[in-house]
């Protein structure tokens, strides 16, 4: 009769090769960010511009370039879904001067205390700013309108990532409707 000896480190390392086989959990598909529902905003001009002002850093502490819709994208979005011209002459130029999200990592309690309590663990800050001129066919400025806001939200430690990825969804969604609410207004009133 035959035995079969296995060594020690080839357990380990079958029970390695196994882990490593496990499948992730699938990640939900979250909603693309639209604008074009809110109906045009139509300006008596010949052309139409976007000028990104915000260069993304693209490292810690700045995550927007990592989240499900980036701010930068979406306020693209917000003006190709909503400002036209409408013939004329002239520019309506809109200028992205900030789309930044950054994260915090928070204090939570450690030890036998934090096993107990599920704190929030990190914080989204989020900004953003633009503005939209109306220049006349010599560049000369025959309007401004602009908008700046700003949101937070946290995140608790034992969030999954599907968690995660919906909390900055939600943080950008809202974001991006206060954005509206307020350069609207803006447009409204000085243009």
């Amino acid at each position: 009769m035959r035995t079969l000896s296995i060594s020690m480190p080839a357990v380990f390392l079958a029970a390695a090769v196994l882990a490593a086989c496990e499948t992730p959990p699938p990640v939900d598909k979250l909603p693309e960010l639209t604008y074009a529902h809110l109906g045009p905003l139509s300006f008596n001009a010949g052309a139409m511009q976007v000028v990104t002002g915000y260069i993304p850093p693209m490292k810690a502490p700045n995550v927007d370039h990592l989240l499900p819709t980036p701010p930068l994208k979406a306020l693209k979005r917000w003006a190709g879904d909503r400002l036209f011209v409408g013939g004329g002459k002239g520019l309506v130029r809109f200028t992205i001067a900030n789309a930044a999200v950054t994260e915090t990592a928070l204090k939570v309690k450690k030890g036998l205390q934090g096993a107990f309590h599920k704190e929030q663990s990190e914080r989204y800050d989020a900004i953003i700013e633009a503005s939209l001129e109306m220049l006349d066919d010599r560049g000369f400025r025959l309007g401004f309108a602009s908008a700046r806001v700003s949101r937070s939200t946290t995140v608790r430690e034992d969030a999954t990532l599907n968690e995660r990825r919906r909390v900055q969804f939600e943080l950008i969604e809202t974001l991006m409707k206060d954005f509206n609410a307020e350069i609207e207004r803006n447009i409204r009133q000085y243009l």
